[in-house]
């Protein structure tokens, strides 16, 4: 889009054109001011909760995001939908095949789904996505964050959604797998797919559970449940939409969602370093007196980004 930028009220009462408008303009000018002090403010206002879903390749999340998204419609909330997808290696941009599975109405305004291309992160989640990210839960009631799904390395959900839920598919050995200790302390919740399948969604539920017993199963005093669900009969999803708002309910009762938020941006400025100049930016970053951008960056990631990078490039010039 051309010309300025709107407002936050604009944004939330202009539909999924205007909406749609913005991400493209934050895909193709992310690092000028004026995007980066709109996505500062737009960062401070959050409403939604926001829900990212991972695991391996083929164990159901864009079903289950399609079932979450009529779960939620059902409660009459605005729902935001962001499809990571693996990137073409010819253009860059997204493979959209998970896409043929949302079968959302065109003309349902309170729906909103977007594609984007993972752009070789190994951990799932581009600058470009984060942006996006910060937009949708500032004027959706809910929003899903489906990631390419990866297993280990999508550690970058962790810093982006409040809370994640991991997937975990029957009689393909994804209980086994999740022993692995960088599984382990990802999910605030763990969604076992396809439970139309029986004994075996039961069995892989039963491992998963012994699992988490075995690692103490959360962090703090938050204890990760496990949820058997099924986007083909709908065995399980509200029991899921349950427990997922049970943990924002946790964050917000026991003070530490804003804490959270806050640390995720600090942790995005990071990454926007690393991404664009490297250890030797990240190192710079981290220093005297460099480092009170870290502390700017809990509450402006974006213009304190760009300000680092004007800084790194004048002093490298």
């Amino acid at each position: 889009m051309s010309g300025p930028l709107p407002s936050l009220e604009e944004l939330r009462t202009g539909g999924k054109r205007l909406l749609a408008r913005v991400l493209s303009r934050l895909e193709t000018h992310a690092g000028d001011a004026e995007t980066a002090a709109f996505l500062d403010r737009v960062s401070l206002s959050v409403r939604a909760e926001v829900i990212g879903l991972t695991g391996p390749p083929g164990v159901g999340k864009s079903s289950l995001s399609d079932a979450l998204i009529r779960a939620y419609r059902a409660e009459s909330r605005k729902v935001g939908v962001l499809a990571v997808d693996p990137s073409s290696a010819l253009t860059g941009g997204a493979l959209l095949g998970d896409r043929t599975r949302l079968k959302t109405d065109p003309s349902d305004d309170n729906v909103f789904v977007r594609s984007m291309a993972a752009r070789n992160r190994l951990g799932g989640l581009s600058d470009h996505a984060v942006a996006a990210i910060v937009v949708l839960r500032a004027v959706c009631d809910c929003v899903i964050v489906e990631t390419v799904g990866i297993g280990q390395s999508e550690g970058d959900l962790k810093q982006a959604v409040d809370t994640v839920i991991l997937c975990v598919q029957p009689g393909s050995g994804d209980s086994l797998q999740f022993m692995k200790a960088g599984i382990m302390e990802l999910p605030d919740v763990v969604a076992v797919t396809k439970a139309d399948m029986g004994a075996l969604a039961r069995r892989a539920a039963s491992d998963v559970r012994g699992a988490l017993s075995l690692s103490g199963g959360g962090a703090g005093d938050w204890q990760v449940p496990v949820c058997e669900v099924s986007a083909e009969t709908g065995q399980g999803i509200q029991e899921l939409t349950v427990l997922t708002a049970r943990h924002h309910a946790h964050l917000v009762e026991s003070g530490s969602l804003d804490p959270r938020r806050r640390d995720q941006h600090a942790a995005w400025f990071r990454d926007m370093v690393r991404t664009e100049f490297g250890q030797t930016g990240l190192r710079l970053a981290g220093r005297q007196p460099a480092d009170v951008r870290v502390d700017r960056a809990k509450t402006e990631p974006f213009t304190s980004f760009a300000s680092f990078a004007a800084d790194f490039r004048r002093r490298s010039g």
